[in-house]
This record gives structure tokens, sequence and C-alpha cells, in this order.
């Protein structure tokens, strides 16, 4: 008896195993995997990743987080693709290339860097001299304070470099974690001046979108320049607002994985529309297609 059932036992158990790996098999539009996203850019990539799911059967954990943890989770093998808003520098590339791993950095956009005051503050002009002598540590006649999300994410170090600093001054400077903060914050404090990522403006969550209202977007003018830009869609584009910045999907799977596919995804056709549509400017402006008709069907008497 005991004869026939442990062979039994043992195709049974076989089976299950393979039914597992197969369940548990990765591809390109198929399986799970984690995609680090620089918090600033976090509603346009849940947006991407939801159209993702509804086409293919996978499965993609979005964690958000600073641009400086983001990449240092890449360089430590504890995920394997992030979304940052720039590329890897020679320095980190070479970083990785000793650790065998080679990045694959795909360019999926082009989004802005948003100031933004409480809406009874009645000026809505501010020169970039004005923001990089706040990051200088000098006082600003107009704000008390200058507000980040995080002293470690993107728009931080964007700023940073603008003004030629190396670190945030003790006074004058304060983060929270995350730009929804950012902007119940400002919305709340009069002569604050916050910083955020403009997706945050364009594509705010249900939860955010009556506090968008409390708060004014500033036009921006370039340093020693006189005319002032909103951060539209337009002005993105042209490149006429003086804060913009590239947005890239960065891979370093090394193999064929879901990585490869959602990378595709959100550069093609599809990704690209989601992007426009959001208010960001694609890497590529999708097509669209013109039909044209030898007759006019008047529709009323059909």
């Amino acid at each position: 008896m005991y004869t026939r059932i442990i062979p039994l036992f043992v195709f049974f158990f076989l089976t299950s195993c393979s039914f597992w790996s197969k369940s548990e098999k990765e591809t390109i539009l198929e399986g799970q995997t984690t995609v680090l996203v620089d918090e600033t850019l976090l509603p346009i990539i849940e947006a991407q990743t939801q159209i993702f799911e509804d086409k293919y059967p996978a499965k993609i954990r979005i964690q958000s987080q600073s641009e400086a943890e983001a990449i240092q989770a890449l360089y430590q093998k504890n995920t394997r693709v992030a979304v940052l808003a720039r590329e890897l520098s020679k320095s980190e590339l070479a970083g990785f290339t000793q650790k065998k791993i080679f990045p694959k950095t795909t360019p999926i956009a082009k989004d802005a860097i948003a100031l933004i005051t409480q809406r009874t503050d009645q000026d809505t002009l501010i020169q970039l001299d004005e923001v990089i002598n706040m990051l200088k540590g000098l006082p600003n006649p107009r704000y008390d304070g200058l507000v980040f999300d995080n002293p470690n994410s993107s728009t931080a170090r964007y700023l940073m470099e603008l003004a030629q600093v190396k670190a945030l001054p003790a006074k004058g400077v304060y983060s929270f974690a995350t730009n929804e903060e950012v902007v119940k914050y400002i919305a709340k404090n009069k002569r604050m001046l916050g910083v955020i990522g403009i997706n945050y403006i364009f594509d705010p969550s249900n939860a955010l979108r009556e506090t968008i209202q409390q708060i004014s977007v500033l036009s921006v003018s370039k340093v020693k320049g006189s005319d002032y830009f909103s951060p539209t869609q337009n002005n993105i584009a042209e490149g006429t607002y003086p804060l913009c910045r590239d947005l890239y999907l960065v891979n370093c799977q090394g193999y064929s994985g879901l990585g490869m596919g959602f990378a595709s995804f959100v550069a093609g056709e599809i990704g690209q529309r989601i992007i426009l549509k959001s208010g960001l400017v694609p890497e590529k402006m999708p097509s669209r297609k013109i039909i044209t008709r030898k007759t006019i069907i008047n529709e009323k008497n059909k």
C-alpha cells in the first residue's frame, strides 16, 4: 500500500512545484516587480501602472522614496527598477559597473518644479534670484521660509545645484515627507514658499483637490530675466519655464523581465499618451490618425 501512495505523493508534489514555477514566472508582460518612484513623480507613475496592469497579467508594486534613497536601493540590489528626475552620474554608473550592474536608462517625459504660495498672496510672480538667495541663507522680504518635501528629494537637489550650494541653510528652509504635506502646509500658512513637483498640480489626488484651490502657482523669471513664465505644458515643452527637468526610468534587472516591459510601455504610444493627458510633456509626441471621407454623412437624416 505504501509503495502505491509514495509515488502518488511524489507525482502531486512535482506537479504542484511545476505549477508554482509557472505562476511565478516573470516575463516582460507578466509576473510582478517593484518600482521605486521619486515621490515628486508619484501621480504619473500610478496612472501608468494602473493601465499597464489592466492590459497585462502583471503586478507592479510602487514604493515612493526620495531620489537619494531610490538610487541607494538600486545600488544595493534591493530593487531593480526606479523612476528618477535625472540620469545617473558618471561616478554612480562606475559604482554600478563595479558591482556588475548595468543600468538601462529610458527617457520618458519632461516635467517641472512648481513654486507655490497661499492664494491670499496677491503677487504671483517671482524671480529665480530670490529663490537662489533663500537657498544661500539670505533673508527675503516677501517670504519667511522655503518649504521642501524632503531634503534628499529631487526638487531639493535640483535647486541646490542651481544655487551652487552643498547643503540647505539651517534657518529659513523647512522640509516634510511628501509633496501633499507641502501643499497642505502652504494652503494654511501665509508668507511661505513651497517647492513641489508640477504633477501634483496637474493631477492631484482626490484628497488634495480642495486644498489645491487654496494655493497659487507662481510664474518664474530666469536669473536676471524680465519675462515671467508659468509651468504650463506648452512652456515646459518649449523650455521657457526656468525649472524644467527630464524624467527617466532606470532598469537594472539585466534580463528581459517586467522592468523592460514596463519601460517599453511608458515610452511607447499608450504610455506617452498618458503623460500627455496628465499635463506633462511626453518624450515622444504620440501620433494622431486623421481619417478623411469622400462623402459627408448627414447623421440627422440617418
